[in-house]
């Protein structure tokens, strides 16, 4: 019996083991015996295509692409991005660059013109793959703009000299596949791309696969990290697949289900948690809109019976809201993840009750672990649900370090968040310093984020060490919007951070400070973004300031900016609720 007198000695960490053994294999090998046991099942689906296919017929699709690649010269370790909204082709890249060895560069469809650049300049990508435009985004106009030798060039094959690994840019529209038209000369088409197909043999797209490792580095995700612009995180079949598995198996997760995915492809969310997660276990992929759309995702549930549905907490939020929800039949409902952001305790009862979503979880991680680090079970408690982020997952390790030492610290005291085991990513593309900093001697992948570890190893998420703001499920950096922000000749000092809202978890607050004689406005401010950073990334409190708080050696204070900024904004809202009716402050 512990002497209740002496200090709890035993160590925050927590080792899991696994029933199962780690997938030893490479995604293209363990797809293949899972389209073997279900041929006839369906894999995909996906509405606003009208398309619908079997594990054979898939599989058909992904391997008829890969000797595309194969055939147009794409070969292991080369990289192949993505510029794209969710479609059914998104998935066949991402099977088929994993069939050949090719490394997926996810680009997120909210990135602008500079932002493309760097991710494309970033990761060397020697192919792209995109559609013709998103929303306000024409995507042709910003790559001619990017690339002129797209206009002028006389075949497809390019020779950038702002981009010299890039080799080919390819265009599709995802409904009209064989109808495609080339905008300019320097593009190729997805009909381009099959018709190389049968240029290479069944027997040699075999020998490619054969070649591969599980070791093998097969996708690069954009990630904020914790210091600087977004960095390339380097995953492998290993780290992708073992982590979707898993995942699936501690959801209880089988070729019975059908998931709902409104998270986006281009996220670990959707490529890792959801997409690749189906396919580990011969579950069903369901596509119901493009990009997130409550009324579309809600059909999607009623229509095809899902079983599961993701998303981040302002997803589900817009789902419980939306006008037409008692119009949909939810009852098919089983499990999910919720994850992304902090979860409201009322939220996840809405979920359980109103959704019928009885076993929905809460995960917790980070791209550079894969993503998924901890995940609730439907064992768990409601209370645990709602205060921890569960368990580490079979075959990871996770301890909480003290900040300053990096010595394990006992159980109940917060510290920092570290990860160890086949989750760990790579590193990051071609930046060794950023790789070492994140990952120390010993293998410990360092989150940035605070939390605490009880007995039984849940984890409670305290807080941030890092300054990256996650709203609505997207992180985001505030160096890489201060940035551009210094670029306005009118503005002398900038500060960006985030400020709790709860709707979005947090929202982005810019301290602006003009050089003198100038003036600004807010909507000014947001105009000098909109067609440089991503719309999330705008900031919607944005205060001009004479001064800000810094510390003796000149460096800003964020963390007094913040504790000002509630403090005023709380005032405000008092104010604005004991106000007589019809006044005006």
């Amino acid at each position: 019996m512990n002497n209740p007198s002496q200090p709890n000695t035993k160590k925050s960490y927590f080792h899991r083991g696994g029933d199962e053994p780690l997938l030893g294999v490479t995604i293209p090998e363990h797809f293949a015996n899972i389209v073997a046991r279900y041929p006839g099942r369906e894999a995909v689906v996906s509405l606003p295509q009208e398309e619908r296919y079997t594990y054979r017929e898939f599989s058909g699709h992904i391997d008829e692409l890969a000797r595309g690649l194969a055939g147009v010269g794409y070969k292991k370790g080369d990289r192949i991005g993505i510029w794209s909204t969710n479609n059914t082709q998104w998935l066949l890249l991402q099977m088929a660059t994993a069939r050949i060895g090719a490394i997926l560069v996810n680009i997120n469809p909210a990135y602008r013109q500079r932002e493309l650049a760097y991710a494309l300049q970033r990761s060397e990508v020697q192919g792209l793959f995109v559609i013709p435009s998103f929303r306000s985004s024409d995507y042709i106009a910003m790559l001619v703009d990017l690339i002129p030798e797209l206009k002028s060039s006389k075949t497809s094959e390019l020779h950038c000299k702002e981009f010299p690994a890039l080799r080919r840019v390819v265009v599709y529209e995802p409904s009209y596949i064989e109808h495609t038209l080339r905008p300019y000369s320097g593009f190729s088409t997805w009909k381009e791309v099959i018709g190389a197909a049968p240029s290479v043999s069944t027997e040699q797209l075999n020998a490619i696969t054969a070649s591969l490792d599980q070791d093998d580095a097969i996708n690069i995700q954009y990630t904020s990290g914790t210091t600087g612009f977004p960095k390339a995180v380097v995953l492998s079949h290993l780290n992708i697949l073992n982590n979707a598995y898993f995942s699936a198996r501690t959801m209880h997760f089988t070729e019975q289900d059908r998931l709902c995915i409104p998270v986006p492809f281009y996220h670990c969310f959707g490529m890792v948690l959801a997409n690749l997660l189906c396919f580990s276990v011969g579950a069903c992929a369901v596509i119901p809109c493009e990009y997130f759309d409550a009324g579309l995702v809600l059909k999607a549930v009623h229509k095809e019976k899902c079983t599961a549905i993701h998303g981040v907490p302002t997803m589900f939020i817009a789902e419980l809201e939306h006008p037409g929800f008692r119009k949909f039949n939810l009852n098919s409902l089983r499990t999910g993840i919720m994850a992304g952001a902090p979860c409201p305790p009322a939220l996840l009862q809405r979920v359980i009750e109103e959704m019928h979503c009885r076993e929905i979880l809460i995960g917790y991680g980070e791209t550079e672990a894969s993503p998924l680090t901890h995940l609730t079970s439907r064992e768990d408690s409601f209370e645990r649900r709602i205060e921890t982020v569960g368990k580490n997952l079979p075959h990871q390790e996770v301890k909480v370090a003290d900040i300053a030492t990096g010595q394990t610290v006992p159980v109940g005291m917060v510290g920092e968040i570290c990860f160890r085991g086949y989750h760990v990513m790579k590193g990051y593309y071609a930046d060794a310093d950023a790789t070492h900093k994140a990952i120390d001697s010993s293998g410990w992948l360092h989150s940035g984020d605070l939390g605490a570890m009880d007995e039984n190893g849940y984890v409670k998420i305290t807080g941030r060490l890092k300054e990256m703001i996650i709203r609505g499920g997207e992180n985001i950096y505030p160096r890489e919007i201060e940035d551009h922000l210094f670029t306005n000749p009118k503005i002398s000092e900038v500060a960006v951070f985030g400020v709790p809202d709860e709707y979005y978890g947090e929202e982005i607050m810019a301290w602006i400070q003009l050089h003198s004689g100038q003036t600004m406005t807010e909507d000014e401010v947001r105009a000098y973004c909109k067609d440089n950073i991503a719309h999330y990334k705008i900031p919607k409190f944005i205060w001009f300031v004479t001064e800000f708080p810094m510390t003796v050696t000149g460096k800003l204070q964020k963390y007094r900016m913040r504790a000002i900024a509630l403090e005023k904004m709380k005032a405000q809202e008092k104010a604005a609720v004991s106000a007589p009716p019809g006044a005006t402050s």
